[in-house]
């Protein structure tokens, strides 16, 4: 039979009131009676009930994270930064993978309302209208990671269009001038199209005219695959290729290889995020690096600590490996 509250009291003769204030950390009690309290859930193994805990406290102790499934890496290490601040602070989370047609992304939004969570970390995707709707009604804290919004959300993020203009000022310093890309979805205003203007506007700032040489993928590997393939069919000419992400990065590697272009004496490649598929691949890959540990934990305690308020641009950074020479 499973121990209840009420035990707790009638071992430690004092009111269940007494024991439930004692578990939410509330006054009223003196340090004798919470060490005895303390010391007799130990000795029961008696289980607080979370529900009842949280009507009490007014908190569930649990957050919500939706996410697309667009890069298990990307989310794996923003999701490692944000279930470590959960964990630090108590709190467990609820992971919603989500998909492009945002009827998924509604149905997750009901259900964490139900559930009463007391935050949602909003990962990687568009903020829809039909979605920031059921958000306000809410009344929770929102923080928004690698995206933003015209909405009034608070977010964390790097600067795309920055990251994507210095990973083409790179390419030209080592010499690159005929420079393509492998974009993301096209489309997408998130991760796609700030991208793709830093792109284009280096290129003009280097004085570099003519037709953009850009291709567009999913952000997923296979089509870097077929990315690298139709990039060099429509633009023989190139010398280096940026992709908007490291597993498109990985699939072009792996078609140049089939090809017996070598990389990066033939054409060099960067990619976009700096996850492990980056160090692991096979040359390790030069990439443009996100911070994705401390975007995701950054948000977490912006949502936990305090009530999310401003914007945090994080700093990208090229890391070279050996995919350009």
């Amino acid at each position: 039979m499973s121990i209840t509250i009420k035990d707790v009291a009638r071992q430690a003769n004092v009111s269940v009131a007494t024991v439930s204030r004692v578990l939410n950390n509330l006054p009223g009690y003196s340090e004798d009676t919470k060490k005895k309290v303390l010391g007799i859930i130990n000795d029961l193994g008696y289980q607080p009930n979370a529900i009842a805990r949280g009507l009490i406290n007014k908190k569930t102790k649990t957050i919500g994270v939706l996410l697309p499934n667009v890069s298990n890496l990307f989310a794996a290490d923003v999701l490692a930064g944000i279930e470590d601040i959960a964990h630090e602070m108590d709190y467990s989370v609820v992971i919603c993978k989500t998909d492009k047609s945002g009827e998924r992304t509604l149905k997750y939004l009901q259900m964490l309302r139900e559930k009463q969570v007391d935050g949602i970390l909003f990962v990687s995707e568009w903020m829809k209208e039909e979605y920031y709707e059921v958000i306000s009604r809410m009344s929770i804290p929102v923080v928004l990671v690698s995206t933003k919004s015209d909405y009034p959300l608070p977010y964390v993020k790097v600067n795309d269009f920055e990251a994507s203009y210095d990973a083409v000022n790179y390419l030209v310093n080592k010499g690159h001038r005929n420079i393509g890309m492998i974009a993301g979805t096209e489309g997408d205003l998130i991760a796609t199209s700030p991208r793709v203007e830093g792109f284009k506007k280096a290129l003009l700032d280097e004085g570099i005219d003519g037709e953009p040489a850009i291709v567009y993928g999913d952000f997923a590997f296979e089509t870097g695959i077929t990315g690298m393939e139709e990039l060099i069919e429509k633009y023989p000419d190139v010398t280096a290729v940026f992709c908007a992400s490291d597993e498109m990065a990985v699939g072009a590697l792996s078609y140049l290889y089939k090809k017996n272009i070598r990389v990066p004496d033939q054409i060099a490649v960067v990619g976009y995020d700096n996850t492990s598929a980056a160090e692991k691949a096979i040359p390790p890959l030069t990439t443009v690096g996100q911070p994705l540990y401390e975007m995701g934990r950054s948000a977490a305690e912006m949502l936990l600590k305090k009530r999310p308020t401003s914007n945090v641009v994080l700093q990208h950074k090229i890391i070279e490996r050996e995919t350009v020479k």
